[in-house]
């Protein structure tokens, strides 16, 4: 087993692979996956948007709520504090532009003080926790 951060906040990229036997990312995440035993944690807007891109099978979206259901991972719920930092959020980052599920995944970062992310977006190497902080971005072998 890799020594991995206790919690590490995973992307929807990380989770539509995983799902997804097809996409490119497929093994390496399967992979990751063998070899973590760290609490992954994402959002409600991350698993809406893992539904959507999943759309194309019932089937893989059932197996992925069927491990949100089994607590495979941990999905933390935005809070009325979360949807203020979103907005400035959304602001300070206009030029990329954030979708709102990364953004969530930046306010949670700072509300839970969580620096460790597994994603395949390379706007987490631009975006900031408290604005001058990097994720600690874990990547795939």
């Amino acid at each position: 087993m890799k020594d991995y951060p206790p919690i590490i906040l995973t992307d929807s990229s990380i989770l539509v692979a995983y799902y997804s036997a097809k996409d490119n990312y497929h093994n390496s995440v399967f992979n990751f996956f063998e070899q973590c035993s760290s609490q992954l944690i994402t959002t409600i807007p991350c698993v809406t948007e893992v539904m959507y891109l999943l759309n194309k099978d019932y089937r893989t979206q059932n197996e992925f709520l069927n491990d949100l259901a089994q607590k495979l991972y941990q999905y933390i719920p935005l809070l009325p504090e979360d949807f203020t930092r979103i907005r400035q959020l959304n602001e300070q980052y206009a030029d990329l532009p954030g979708d709102f599920a990364d953004l969530s995944l930046i306010a949670i970062s700072e509300r839970l003080n969580i620096s460790a992310i597994i994603t395949l977006d390379s706007d987490f190497d631009i975006y900031r926790r408290y604005r001058k902080q990097p994720f600690q971005r874990i990547y795939l072998e």
